[in-house]
């Protein structure tokens, strides 16, 4: 029986093995493009095609939902095979998965009817959540059903984004995707809290442990999505100074569990240090956030990008890079050139927060450009593993 479904599981083509290598790679695809057709329309070399919501909207619904949300599955749909022990999705039902994925992208682009382009949307959140929801249902694993909430949440969070298309109405719109992000932090909390100190612990042969507290754990896990439904409902968007100690309790809670996991020698190796330093800035954007809401002169829109480049897109490439090399039977080292990579993530972030201020537009252009190069790099190096089978012969 075992060698059947072992020959079974090889026959399917290798991109269609299991959830990260299409979703991987069309993520990365999506990022690396996503950026300077922004940058395009922004100074207004295509401003005669408007995708929906206009360049704005889609800028910040994309990377979001399209870039962010594609990764999210990819490792979900991977990590629950190991979380159950049951076979995970694969081929012609993840191809499927993965086409309704990309059909909602150029529905986007393409302006499609609002009805088919909130049919498409919805129906990729919501499958996840429901293909996650079944497989831990049916092993009864309770520890990672809030998974499956955030994911549901991020579906109302996509829902209303949509709502404020259809009405025209460019604040819900924004507080749609400001929900999703602060959902999203919600995602890197959970996880990162997880796999961060166990990578960093094997990844330097560490015998003990660092105990997680359990008190930090949940302030972390409800504070996160109790922040994207005040963004929901509105009162995150006005300085606020309840809001204000909700935001610096999650960045002093942030600080605390990097400090708990730090270990001098993560700085010698690239796929640790670029996860440290993406959770970093997760806490500085909730610090970033704190300071405005207690009435600090900062825009923002800058807390905001250390949150979506610093810490969304600096923590995707660092999983990513990991992930890829185990789960296509690789030894645990990047290949040449995602060292750079990491560090050109990490400039880009720099850029957009600390010298757009000073000198916007060069500032602007050289943050896309590092991000775009950064996707770009992990592109060219993981592609191939990702269109081949494990080295070591197994499936998956």
């Amino acid at each position: 029986m075992q060698v059947l479904e072992r020959s079974k599981a090889l026959a399917i083509p290798p991109l269609l093995r299991l959830a990260f290598r299409p979703f991987f790679l069309a993520g990365c695809l999506l990022a690396l493009l996503a950026i300077p057709l922004w940058l395009a329309a922004f100074s207004g070399s295509i401003a005669s095609w408007q995708p929906a919501g206009g360049w704005l909207g889609w800028h910040r619904h994309e990377l979001l939902f399209g870039f962010g949300l594609a990764i999210i599955a990819g490792f979900l749909l991977t990590a629950v095979q190991t979380w159950t022990s049951r076979p995970g999705l694969s081929g012609q039902p993840l191809a499927l998965l993965a086409v309704v994925w990309l059909l909602a992208r150029v529905a986007w682009l393409a302006n499609a009817p609002w009805a088919v382009l909130a049919v498409l949307e919805l129906a990729f959140p919501l499958a996840v959540a429901a293909l996650m929801g079944f497989t831990l249902w049916k092993v009864r694993q309770k520890r990672n059903y809030p998974i499956v909430v955030v994911l549901l949440l991020l579906a109302v969070a996509d829902g209303l984004s949509l709502y404020g298309l259809l009405a025209g109405h460019e604040g819900w719109q924004r507080q749609g995707v400001l929900a999703g992000l602060w959902l999203v932090a919600a995602m890197m909390g959970l996880i990162g809290g997880r796999v961060i100190p166990f990578f960093t612990q094997r990844g330097l042969g560490r015998k003990d442990a660092v105990v997680p507290w359990a008190w930090l754990d949940w302030l972390l896990l409800i504070g996160s999505p109790l922040v994207a439904v005040l963004y929901a409902v509105g009162p995150a968007l006005y300085a606020n100074v309840w809001v204000g100690l909700l935001f610096a309790a999650l960045g002093v809670g942030h600080l605390i569990r990097l400090v708990r996991w730090h270990d001098r020698g993560l700085w010698r190796v690239p796929l640790l240090w670029s996860l440290h330093l993406a959770y970093g800035w997760l806490a500085i954007a909730c610090l970033g956030m704190a300071l405005w809401h207690f009435g600090a002169p900062i825009n923002p829109s800058l807390a905001v990008h250390c949150l979506t480049i610093g810490a969304m897109g600096g923590l995707v490439l660092a999983m990513i890079a990991r992930v890829s090399l185990g789960h296509t039977g690789r030894p645990l080292e990047p290949p040449r050139g995602m060292t750079l990579a990491f560090i050109l993530l990490n400039l880009g972030c720099l850029s957009r927060v600390a010298l757009v201020p000073l000198f916007p537009l060069p500032a602007l252009w050289l943050a896309g450009t590092c991000w775009a190069l950064a996707f770009a790099l992990y592109t060219w190096r993981y592609a191939p593993m990702l269109l081949r089978a494990r080295v070591d012969g197994h499936p998956g």
